[in-house]
């Protein structure tokens, strides 16, 4: 773990102790030899029960997240509930973080502040009070992935905006993986200390409005190495840069009934 401050201007590598090769693996090496193929820790996390969803995100039943993100499940209409979590400093700037290597799905992307799962527990598939089992399982993950201090926020910190559904396949592709999501977005505006866990998180920075716009048309580069995950294009495209000139007044952007499907 490196201690790492709010007030961030660049990049921050986080180095893991170890370095991991990602060759390509093939799809009986990866179902079959999934304990070869993957590092330990996200293979463990794989085994994490998930809640399935209709299209209406009504929640109907539960399953492992590893069977969530297989393509041939998926293929079969297999749907699930996920979060994106959004974090601006005072300064209006948004944090995101680059996936670490360790990752079984787009490993070395760039994404929003933290990307999970609610699980299929009483307290995590609570829909009551703005969807605070969402928030309660985000709460989680800002602290497992992040290293967020508890005490600096409250789940209520956390606030509810929209819901997308997407399909996507992994990255690289391996015919094996993707991701079938109803994914809830929430904001979080504060200044935060970080203690990121080097296994999900390889990178953070802050960027501002003008700077995000300048990395995403360095991504749309044909030599860029920036790549970012796909759920993350969806919301820049077609919402981010509109909610974020209101966040002085979230609730103009609240959208409780709408499930933006891509």
């Amino acid at each position: 773990m490196n201690k790492i401050s709010s007030k961030i201007n660049g990049i921050k590598p986080i180095l893991s102790s170890n370095g991991i090769s990602r060759g390509l693996a093939s799809e009986r090496d990866i179902l079959f030899g999934f304990e070869k193929a993957y590092d330990q820790t996200q293979i463990n996390l794989m085994s994490e029960k998930c809640i399935l969803v209709d299209e209406k995100d009504n929640q109907i039943g539960s399953e492992t997240k590893k069977n969530c993100h297989l393509i041939k499940n998926i293929n079969n209409g297999m749907l699930h509930r996920a979060f994106s979590v959004f974090l601006f400093d005072k300064n209006d700037r948004l944090l995101m973080h680059q996936r670490s290597l360790y990752k079984i799905t787009y490993p070395n992307h760039w994404t929003n502040s933290c990307c999970s799962h609610p699980l299929s527990t009483t307290e995590e598939m609570d829909t009551s009070n703005d969807h605070i089992g969402v928030k309660k399982a985000a709460k989680r993950r800002l602290i497992y992935e992040l290293g967020m201090n508890e005490s600096q926020f409250s789940e209520n910190d956390l606030k509810f905006i929209t819901r997308i559904q997407y399909k996507a396949e992994n990255v690289p592709k391996d015919d094996v993986f993707g991701e079938n999501e109803i994914d809830y977005v929430l904001f979080l505006k504060g200044d935060y200390d970080f203690n990121v866990n080097t296994n999900e998180v390889k990178a953070i920075r802050f960027f501002s409005m003008y700077e995000l716009q300048e990395f995403l048309r360095e991504e749309q580069n044909q030599n860029s190495s920036v790549q970012l995950t796909p759920w993350f294009k969806l919301i820049c495209e077609k919402f981010l840069f509109k909610w974020w000139s209101k966040l002085d007044n979230i609730s103009s952007i609240k959208d409780e009934k709408t499930i933006h499907k891509f």
